[in-house]
């Protein structure tokens, strides 16, 4: 008992530590150190850790001298720090409002489903089930390539407003509607072949929004698909400023590739005016569905103010690395 007890106590002194030094570097932003833009995403994890080890410390440790002082002050600042960007979205205010029922004009409503299919996933039949289930009224569609718009092709008989842009770089992007589309741009923000999609979408009501379906690239290196290593993603800051200087109300949504607490994903919300839909409801963390413990939050909605929400969910797997997501949005 005595030999465990002295495992788990030096076990804990190891963990405690590893996650000390994650929360001090996952501070840092600078654009030419990827690994600290990789430590941004597990803070939950870092969050639930962080309380695990001291509280085990405070079990097995026996001297409280200097040394066990410091490592617990070090934890308790790296929870409260951890804590400080993960709370808000389960206590904290709801930005996007909620709709009661009362006051939902289904005229002024749009329901918005948005999936990364993963390039190199074929379970199309099943993606296609989840879409006809839901029945939403966009579909922004990520990572397809040529073989995935052909097996796509039967939404067209429900969705007959379409952009397509396939890619084999698995960035390419599709948008399905079954609402008017005017004024519709496929753009480029900031790498030359990753698109975004950009159009005006008329409700049954005859108003008016802005669309922005994007999908920046990941910020880890990769020999094989566009990366941003050791460049500033520019890609959503861009977007908010387009938002800002158009006065219609706006949607962005996609797979940013991000967590909604990075530094860029808070410049782009705050300088774009826009809210995540997120705040005060929980993470619906959406990738990666092929692990239970390393989950994040990174295919996103943010919307102005003009917006409140109806609904919002996370849509079972079918193959792809993400969850696919839904959200139904009422013009007030």
């Amino acid at each position: 008992m005595q030999l465990f007890r002295k495992i788990i106590f030096y076990f804990v002194i190891v963990i405690s530590t590893l996650v000390i030094l994650a929360s001090l570097l996952s501070l840092i932003y600078d654009v030419s150190f990827w690994f600290t833009k990789v430590l941004d995403f597990p803070r939950l994890q870092f969050l639930i850790v962080g309380l695990l080890c001291f509280l085990t410390f405070l079990f097995v440790n026996k001297k409280w001298k200097f040394p066990s002082i410091f490592l617990n002050i070090g934890l308790l600042a790296s929870i409260i720090l951890q804590a400080g960007y993960i709370l808000p979205y389960y206590f904290g205010e709801k930005k996007v409002p909620d709709s009661t029922p009362v006051a939902v004009n289904e005229e002024n409503t749009v329901g918005i489903m948005i999936a990364n299919v993963l390039i190199t996933n074929n379970s199309a039949d099943t993606f296609l089930n989840i879409v006809n289930q839901r029945d939403p009224d966009l579909l922004l569609v990520m990572e397809v390539n040529s073989w995935w718009i052909s097996q796509l092709e039967p939404l067209e008989r429900k969705y007959s407003r379409v952009i397509k842009y396939p890619l084999d770089n698995a960035y390419g992007m599709a948008l399905y509607s079954k609402l008017p589309l005017y004024e519709s741009e496929v753009m480029f923000l900031k790498h030359k072949d990753v698109p975004s999609i950009h159009a005006k979408i008329a409700l049954v009501s005859g108003r008016v929004f802005m669309f922005h379906g994007v999908h920046p690239v990941a910020p880890v290196p990769s020999g094989k698909y566009p990366d941003n290593e050791g460049e500033e993603e520019v890609a959503l800051l861009k977007v908010g400023k387009m938002v800002v200087k158009n006065p219609l109300p706006a949607i962005v949504a996609g797979d940013f590739n991000d967590v909604s607490w990075s530094n860029t994903s808070r410049l782009f919300s705050t300088n774009g005016k826009l809210n995540n839909v997120r705040l005060g409801r929980g993470l619906y963390n959406s990738f990666n569905a092929e692990s239970i413990f390393m989950r994040w939050p990174l295919d996103h909605y943010f919307v102005s103010q003009e917006f409140a929400l109806v609904k919002l969910a996370r849509m079972q797997k079918f193959g792809s690395d993400h969850f696919p997501m839904y959200a139904k949005f009422v013009l007030r």
